[in-house]
């Protein structure tokens, strides 16, 4: 699965996209599809409760696999203002759309800043490469 240039990527391997139509700014946050097939076979996934805020770089949650339990970090700051609840009871939607039905949740963001410290997809792309 290709890289989607239209989504911003932190280091640890969560996607952003930014909705600039609603105010405040809203984004949706997932894992990607890299980060997926490096964990393999998931078990286990605990999201952030609605109302929740996060602080950019900070954990708000873990997906575990088989072989290893992996934090989640917020790339951007804001407060959660919806959780894709069906997904820790459906892991394989994040196998199969971990860009599309495999969200895993919308920020109301509180600050945008950090959008200038997430990566584009290539950056991103080349960062998958040297990690293997």
């Amino acid at each position: 699965m290709s890289t989607p240039a239209e989504l911003k990527y932190a280091e640890t391997h969560e996607w952003v996209k930014v909705d600039r139509t609603s105010q405040p700014p809203q984004a949706v946050v997932g894992i990607t599809d890299f980060a997926v097939k490096q964990l393999n076979d998931l078990v286990y996934m605990e999201l952030p409760r609605v109302g929740q805020e996060l602080n950019a770089g900070k954990e708000f949650g873990e997906v575990e696999s088989v072989k290893a339990v992996s934090p989640l970090y917020a790339p951007l700051s804001g407060k959660v203002v919806a959780v894709n609840s069906d997904l820790p009871q459906d892991l394989d939607r994040l196998v199969k759309d971990p860009y599309g039905d495999g969200w895993l949740i919308k920020l109301e963001l509180t600050d945008e800043s950090g959008l200038d410290k997430l990566l584009d997809a290539d950056a991103y792309s080349k960062q998958c490469a040297a990690e293997g």
